[in-house]
């Protein structure tokens, strides 16, 4: 499955995990202050579990905090660990990934957890636009599914990855729409955004869309690389790489220079 995704990004997949020093090192070469570390769960079980992110957040001279991820199929145990890793392990954000599921991010197995989430005051990271790796790209249409989310909980921060290509303007248009939602450039690095987000960026959206890589397919440095061709001002440019993110995952003055 995640073979095809390396393919796309012309990369042979690691061998082994990655030491967190690399992940540290990739970040501090790129003057990235704070890094956000996912666990992934699937259907066949945890691919990352939120105890091995809160390893690596140990490990991480401050630089990393954790984002959990949650077992769809098992709604009660998924609120536990929810509320487990937000109140003990100091998670930030939950992340659903609808593609490894096959599930729309409208299935009923996902409210509880959206509930949880507007509870807990965590954002709700998901994945918009197609993907990657072989599987159906179905689930990640904005239109009608984060629409219908964010309908059904005003109250509930969404932060949707991947910008939502080929549907970058429904994305848009979403993000318009609702206040608490939210675009991130994860995955695409500064020269393949598309131009209607550029200007989104440059305008009206100034304060909804946040910088994201895509580590390790993409580093940060690769990401940012040919940013300046946008000719960004410096108000928007720190909405983009620091204060928006800030804002949504509370991350003000938690890392000291």
């Amino acid at each position: 499955m995640f073979e095809s995704l390396w393919r796309w990004t012309r990369q042979e997949p690691p061998t082994e995990p990655l030491p967190v020093e690399t992940t540290v090192a990739a970040l501090r070469a790129a003057d990235v202050e704070i890094g956000l570390a996912a666990a992934w769960y699937g259907p066949q079980g945890a691919l990352i579990t939120n105890d091995e992110v809160a390893g690596f957040v140990a490990k991480s001279e401050g630089r990393l905090r954790g984002v959990a991820g949650a077992d769809l199929a098992r709604p009660m145990t998924a609120v536990r660990e929810l509320r487990r890793a937000v109140r003990e392990l100091g998670f930030v954000a939950l992340r659903i990934v609808p593609w490894l599921w096959d599930l729309p991010p409208t299935d009923r197995l996902y409210y509880p957890l959206y509930a949880e989430c507007v509870e807990l005051g965590i954002p709700f990271c998901t994945q918009v636009g197609h993907t990657g790796p072989l599987r159906s790209s179905e689930t990640g249409r904005p239109i009608p599914y984060i629409d219908r989310v964010a309908l059904d909980f005003p109250e509930l921060v969404l932060v949707c990855g991947h910008i939502g290509y080929p549907w970058t303007s429904e994305m848009i248009a979403v993000s318009d729409k609702h206040e608490n939602v939210y675009i991130d450039t994860s995955a695409y690095t500064a020269r393949r955004y598309p131009a209607e987000l550029v200007d989104y960026l440059r305008g009206r959206g100034r304060s909804k869309v946040l910088f994201g890589t895509n580590y390790p397919m993409i580093t940060p440095l690769q990401a940012l690389e040919h940013l300046d061709t946008w000719e960004l001002d410096a108000e928007v440019r720190d909405l983009f790489l620091s204060a928006n993110a800030r804002r949504v995952f509370r991350l003000q003055g938690v890392l000291e220079k």
